[in-house]
């Protein structure tokens, strides 16, 4: 009996590992997602790109980082576009002027192709969710950064972007309670720190009255910050400025920047893929296909969060961010 006992058990085997062979893999060679970005070369989007090769490991997609190499919203419309065109599993869009992405957007949802905004939302489309930072809520931060006496601020933010005009409406909510202090202009330095050194040198130059700078969004700080030191008035002006690129933590460690408000890119680069994988495999049951759903079956809104980093916390931040493990690119 011992023996007819082995062979059955051999049998029971091979019939199991022969059932999981025939099995259909949850994720298709061909599977495929795409963030597309205002700008591609900033550090912003290269930490949002380590995220994706991340969420590639995982799962075993394909994942893509897409979009120009300086802020220009009609040539990352045209991305959008070309992404639209491959037909991939699902993109990612920071929009960085919501009027003229509208229509697109809503074009690629009617194919049955699924788009989350993260970083920059577009929430008049039909876009399924956002990913990002509660934006009002990090103007309140910065502007809390700000306060103390009186005095005239310096706004640097990206006009027409609903992330940089939230932040701005957030800072304006803050400083009510603080009649001293005036907003005095708002500067769109494109994206780009040198347009920021410029303009805050410009101002200074013809003696404008500016006794504190908010930057919001990634270059403002860093631009202003080397504005500051060449005119020889490091420290003379509060500089409160956005993300973590490392010339803004540089400005910090040298005693420029006074704070910066921090985002995560790569946690909603991350979960912006693992969202579009559970739409594209139609994951979560409450309707039969989510393309054709009375109502998103996700959230609506993931915050992902942000963190403030000053003299007193650098250290151990940096320390952090070194301990992160890197993608395999």
């Amino acid at each position: 009996m011992k023996p007819c006992k082995a062979i059955s058990i051999v049998n029971t085997v091979a019939l199991t590992i022969l059932f999981a062979g025939c099995q259909q893999p949850y994720h298709q060679q061909e599977e495929r997602y795409i963030l597309v970005a205002a700008n591609v070369n900033l550090p912003y989007w290269q930490e949002a790109e380590a995220g994706l090769r991340d969420i590639a490991k995982t799962t075993g997609v394909k994942v893509e980082l897409t979009g120009p190499a300086t802020f220009s919203p009609s040539e990352e419309l045209a991305a959008f576009q070309q992404a639209v065109s491959q037909h991939p599993s699902g993109i990612l869009v920071s929009v960085s002027d919501p009027q003229s992405f509208k229509g697109p957007i809503d074009a690629a949802i009617s194919q049955g192709l699924p788009v989350i905004c993260i970083d920059a939302d577009d929430p008049e489309s039909r876009r399924v969710l956002f990913i990002g930072t509660d934006n009002f809520r990090a103007g309140q931060d910065s502007g809390k950064r700000m306060l103390g006496g009186q005095g005239r601020i310096l706004i640097i933010a990206l006009a027409g972007q609903l992330n940089t005009d939230e932040r701005e409406r957030g800072v304006n909510e803050v400083l009510k309670k603080y009649p001293g202090i005036k907003i005095a202009q708002t500067i769109d330095d494109k994206g780009d720190p040198r347009n920021a050194n410029d303009a805050v040198s410009a101002l200074l130059q013809k003696k404008e009255k500016i006794d504190g700078i908010i930057g919001l969004e990634a270059s403002g700080g860093s631009g202003a910050a080397e504005a500051l030191h060449r005119l020889d008035m490091t420290g003379k002006i509060k500089i409160v400025a956005f993300d973590k690129d490392p010339q803004t933590l540089e400005g910090i460690e040298r005693g420029w920047i006074t704070a910066t408000v921090v985002q995560k890119p790569y946690v909603m680069a991350f979960y912006g893929v693992r969202f579009l994988d559970d739409l594209h495999h139609n994951a979560v049951h409450e309707f039969k296909d989510w393309a054709t759903a009375p109502t998103a079956p996700l959230p609506t809104f993931v915050d992902t969060g942000t963190a403030v980093v000053d003299s007193s916390n650098l250290a151990a931040f940096r320390k952090a961010l070194a301990e992160h493990p890197k993608p395999n690119m």
